[in-house]
């Protein structure tokens, strides 16, 4: 965690004044989580070699071999990682320093001559591709959490008032009325069928050299099988996906559909914190105040909505980084360029500003609260939202000129329950018709609202 001079002289907020909200990506996104499975990568290919048996060279390890090699990954630290970037600073090629580093360790051990099978055959891309897979896999877990938490609170306030009737608002003016809790339940059910999207991507990776044919590797040894044996550290060690088709990069577009994917939630949210925010302005919903909090340095009465301002604008800086990363990443230059390697740092500060906001969100909306009473005054005084279900059943008896004539009644004109109830009591319609129309009132007309809402239970 960063000190208070730290985070007072940071360039970036998120180092800054949002330090302590991200703490949990320090460990995945920063240069010492990309060492930390650059290592583990490297680890795991070395082990795969000498488990081969057609690569005799690569003798196999005892289990305390094992053992003692898998902790140089496991058991890093950030004065490990400080060593590799002393190494870096001779090399001038951060995963040469690893490779070096990986050796140092091997250095005055039984396993030391196996030192020249680290890094073997591999292109740096081999193993940052992988390590960046694994960021995002790790960093996605971290992600997805506080997404989970923000819409179970949803969930709960959408079930919590369901029936609550409100005068819906199309294009700004007053429509047929509908629930809160019905219209929080769209939410979740966005965000959720978008969480399903985010969750169905496994990245992809690779693992076969410098132009992805596995030439160096069938210089030395023509006989392995190569493609089957990357296939399983790739898909059974870490979990990913591999790529059977690759120039020297793995083409990226898995991580652009995931930054695709996140920004489309991301979206979704942005929606939300301005729904809220335009119902507490209207006085539909209030928000719990918290003694010693200030709403205006100059205007003591004001509580305003900057949790949800707040997300909304991390938001918005998430989604900016997350479209560059997915409209560049999956173009470079013929076999490789270096484009995607200083962009590729920068997906932290994506899931950082993510992360930011959904914590903001969440702070909101634990803070809403209903205002029944303003909700139930608006309603009272639009009757005229009732000329769409009279109107209707006009329709449907054939009566001549519905929807005109609800239109020249209500249109431009305040109406209240005497007017449209004489309306009513005027139409030439069987009385089980008028009964029903007599008896539904702006509060009463929501239709399905409440079990629509339950539908996410």
């Amino acid at each position: 965690m960063s000190t208070p001079f730290d985070t007072l002289s940071a360039v970036s907020p998120l180092d800054g004044r949002y330090a302590s909200k991200i703490d949990s990506l320090r460990p995945i996104f920063s240069e010492f989580g990309l060492i930390k499975r650059r290592i583990a990568v490297e680890i795991a290919w070395l082990k795969a070699l000498c488990d081969c048996p057609d690569i005799p060279e690569a003798r196999s390890l005892t289990e305390d071999e094992s053992t003692e090699i898998q902790k140089i990954a496991d058991e890093l630290t950030l004065e490990d990682a400080t060593r590799v970037k002393e190494i870096e600073s001779t090399t001038n090629h951060d995963v040469k320093a690893v490779e070096y580093f990986i050796k140092e360790q091997f250095a005055g051990k039984s396993f030391e001559s196996l030192g020249e099978f680290v890094h073997f055959a591999c292109t740096s891309e081999d193993i940052n591709n992988m390590s960046h897979a694994l960021m995002l896999r790790d960093g996605l877990v971290e992600l997805r959490k506080v997404q989970e938490q923000m819409t179970a609170m949803l969930t709960e306030f959408a079930l919590k008032t369901k029936d609550s009737a409100m005068l819906a608002h199309t294009h700004g003016q007053p429509a047929s009325p509908t629930t809160l809790g019905k219209e929080m339940a769209v939410f979740v059910h966005r965000l959720r069928r978008q969480a399903t999207q985010i969750d169905a991507i496994v990245m992809p990776a690779k693992l076969n050299g410098a132009v992805g044919n596995f030439n160096a590797h069938l210089s030395a040894y023509p006989d392995v099988d190569w493609q089957s044996l990357t296939k399983k550290i790739i898909e059974e060690t870490f979990g990913l996906k591999q790529t059977p088709l690759t120039t020297q990069i793995e083409s990226h577009d898995g991580m652009a559909e995931l930054f695709d994917a996140i920004a489309r939630w991301n979206t979704i949210l942005i929606d939300l914190n301005r729904d809220i925010w335009t119902y507490i302005s209207m006085g539909y919903l209030g928000q719990k105040t918290k003694k010693g909090e200030i709403g205006s340095s100059t205007m003591p009465h004001k509580v305003n909505p900057i949790d949800f301002e707040n997300s909304e604008g991390n938001l918005g800086l998430a989604n900016a980084i997350f479209d560059h990363l997915s409209r560049k990443l999956p173009v470079s230059r013929l076999q490789r360029d270096l484009t995607d390697s200083t962009v590729l740092r920068n997906m932290g500060v994506g899931f950082g500003y993510s992360l930011t906001a959904y914590q903001a969100s969440i702070k909101g909306i634990g803070k809403i609260k209903l205002n029944a009473q303003r909700l139930a005054d608006d309603l009272d005084n639009a009757w005229e939202v009732l000329a769409e279900p009279v109107q209707t059943v006009m329709r449907k008896l054939g009566l001549p000129n519905p929807y005109e004539q609800l239109k020249e009644l209500t249109r431009g004109r305040k109406i209240n329950a005497e007017i449209m109830k004489e309306f009513i009591d005027s139409l030439d319609i069987p009385e089980e018709d008028k009964l029903r129309l007599r008896e539904m009132t702006p509060s009463t007309y929501i239709g399905i609202a409440p079990e629509l809402a339950e539908l996410i239970q």
